[in-house]
């Protein structure tokens, strides 16, 4: 008898049972069951918000260089699990070419964000030319919890695509998967797992989008929004995010790489500093 595997979500750093005690059976193109999937409910949302925003302070202070050596950690373990993730990909129906390239490519995300972990800064801040003795600085900072839509045509790149731009700027991220593609989302939490992000940085949720993006959208706890087009749906998110000042950022470009995804997740913070002319020298204080 086959013993299907039951995927978990990822809430706070642990692979807890979703609170519905719900589930969904993934079939692969044959129709033949693969494993049993968490349907998460609005309340597994609600943890994982509490969860991202308890781990905010603590990711948000680490150093820029710290967080690239963590993303390169991720970057090392996916590798290292490459075949794992590969299989998968197949068994949901992707071509043995596609998978490979697909897992390539997320490797490559990651790196490629690991190494603007803590160059993003320098590249968008600015010193600001102002017409009074001040010096005038722009700096970036994280804006909070990040909700994400991960897109739902494929299991993997797609929710790096969003997530790591995300934690790679001091965001916490609350990841809802594909739907339709879950496999590789959970699985994916378990490289987070072992490797060297604290609880709670990013987690990920299983499930029917219709059922968890609203619950995103109307979060009061919840800073921004990102997601790739969804329809219908995205007609009501936005009016909900409208509603509570959420940022709302949809991403039509499938050429989804880029420092914008990392600049768009941060408030830029404007610091003034006073100079003082002594003896027809400048100085600040």
């Amino acid at each position: 008898m086959d013993i299907l595997k039951t995927y978990k979500i990822y809430i706070g750093g642990s692979f807890p049972r979703t609170e519905s005690g719900r589930y969904y059976p993934i079939a692969d193109a044959t129709g033949k069951t693969l494993a049993n999937v968490c349907l998460s409910s609005r309340k597994d949302v609600r943890n994982a918000v509490v969860a991202a925003r308890k781990a905010f302070g603590g990711w948000s202070e680490k150093t820029a260089f710290n967080r690239g050596q963590i993303l390169y950690r991720i970057a090392e373990m996916l590798d290292g699990r490459k075949g794992q993730f590969i299989d998968e990909l197949m068994d949901q129906g992707i071509s043995k070419s596609k998978a490979e390239k697909e897992v390539e490519q997320s490797v490559d995300r990651v790196v490629y964000y690991a190494g603007w972990a803590d160059k993003y800064q320098q590249v968008a801040s600015s010193v600001n030319p102002v017409s009074s003795s001040h010096f005038n600085f722009s700096a970036l900072e994280p804006m909070g919890i990040i909700g994400i839509i991960a897109p739902q045509e494929n299991s993997l790149l797609g929710l790096i695509e969003l997530a790591i731009p995300a934690i790679c700027g001091g965001n916490t991220a609350v990841v809802v998967a594909s739907e339709s593609y879950p496999l590789c989302s959970i699985t994916f939490a378990e490289v987070l797992h072992s490797s060297d992000v604290p609880g709670g940085v990013v987690n990920i949720l299983t499930g029917k989008v219709a059922e968890l993006a609203p619950a995103l959208a109307g979060h009061m706890d919840i800073n921004a929004l990102v997601s790739c087009p969804l329809g219908e749906l995205q007609t009501s998110l936005a009016l909900s995010c409208v509603e509570n000042l959420k940022r709302n950022f949809i991403y039509t470009d499938p050429n989804r790489q880029g420092l914008n995804f990392i600049t768009d997740l941060q408030e830029v913070k404007t610091t003034w500093h006073p100079i003082e002319s002594i003896g027809g020298a400048t100085s600040s204080y």
